[in-house]
């Protein structure tokens, strides 16, 4: 089961709106949504939460590009919402498509791989799958910019510790728990 909301700073405080996740189909979308729910292209913070598997924060800042950070990638990546986010962070998106088709270690243009190429071939499997189709592991903690509510009074370091109901916390430590607790 989902959370999601949209906290949209103004300059009376922060106003909440649900996420109705249902309208997401892609990363893009979300970032539409926040920033139509911007009051004259202030901060828009959109909250995702995956019953206390996992939460996503998404900062859009006006125009501006947004940033991310998921409390545990590993988990999110299993959930179809958080697997956008992941996939963002790890610059694996469906663009890069055309990309993981080429040969971009230099040997496209039909040259010899380099001696000592596969010298180590005793290396896990999963390492050499993810070196021939480009993937990325996804890993087990944190994943993203956790600075990105630091001057909106959520330290990076609070906000990698938090676990349980993080949302609350996020929206307490804005200001924004009053408005939050109304939408959800």
């Amino acid at each position: 089961m989902y959370f999601a909301a949209l906290l949209a700073r103004t300059e009376d405080g922060w106003e909440a709106s649900d996420l109705e996740l249902d309208d997401v189909e892609s990363l893009s979308d979300l970032i539409d949504l926040a920033r139509s729910a911007a009051v004259d292209d202030d901060t828009v913070v959109a909250l995702i939460e995956q019953e206390d598997a996992w939460f996503g924060v998404v900062r859009v800042d006006g125009e501006e590009d947004p940033r991310y950070y998921v409390s545990n990638a590993s988990a999110a990546d299993r959930s179809s919402y958080g697997s956008m986010l992941t996939k963002e962070l790890l610059g694996s998106d469906e663009e890069d498509d055309e990309l993981d088709e080429l040969d971009l270690d230099g040997t496209e243009d039909g040259e010899d791989e380099p001696a000592g190429a596969f010298a180590d071939e005793d290396e896990d499997a999963d390492a050499d799958d993810r070196a021939v189709t480009g993937a990325e592991p996804v890993p087990a903690g944190p994943l993203g910019d956790p600075r990105l509510l630091d001057d909106l009074g959520v330290s990076n370091k609070q906000l990698m510790t938090l676990d349980g109901d993080a949302l609350s916390e996020i929206a307490d430590s804005l200001g924004a728990t009053e408005v939050l607790e109304a939408v959800r």
